[in-house]
């Protein structure tokens, strides 16, 4: 497994680590001509609703998909590594080993486990791999993607540590 050299996210041991893992700009403008593409397919010279419904049902459900698309967030704060609905308290970490493109790959493949929690984005480059030291629950270990995967590591390890 690599470790990741990227450094530019915020991080402060007293106010945790926060990041949105919203699609990248172009996802919008192809996401949105392809839906308009469709529309125009569907729409081959009709008249009256049917030549604008598929353009009001299609963008926007493409608009919203993208959206939800993006929505995931992972945050260390208050004690618990939030990963968009799920909640990890900080005391279960055993450790957090920070995963570029290349270890990221191997722990989702010949290093997988099926009872692993895995919040995986393709176009997020790197991830954190969460080791857990939880008695009580079957699950090894989290993989979390991530744009900083070093300074979301350090800041849960320093959560850990202040708790």
């Amino acid at each position: 497994m690599r470790q990741s050299s990227s450094s530019t996210a915020p991080v402060a041991a007293n106010a945790g680590y926060a990041e949105r893992l919203g699609l990248p700009w172009w996802a919008w403008p192809v996401g949105l001509a392809v839906a308009g593409l469709l529309a125009a397919e569907l729409w081959m010279g009709a008249s009256g609703v049917r030549a604008w419904l598929p353009f009001v049902l299609l963008l926007p459900a493409a608009a919203a998909t993208l959206w939800w698309l993006g929505r995931v967030r992972v945050a260390v704060q208050g004690g618990e590594l939030r990963v968009d609905d799920a909640r990890l308290p900080v005391r279960f970490v055993a450790d957090a080993v920070p995963l570029d493109a290349a270890g990221r790959r191997e722990v989702l493949g010949v290093g997988s486990d099926p009872l692993a929690f895995v919040v995986q984005r393709p176009w997020v480059g790197g991830a954190v791999q969460v080791v857990l030291n939880d008695p009580d629950d079957p699950t090894p270990f989290w993989v979390v993607s991530t744009r900083h995967p070093v300074e979301l590591a350090t800041a849960l390890l320093a959560a850990r540590d202040a708790g």
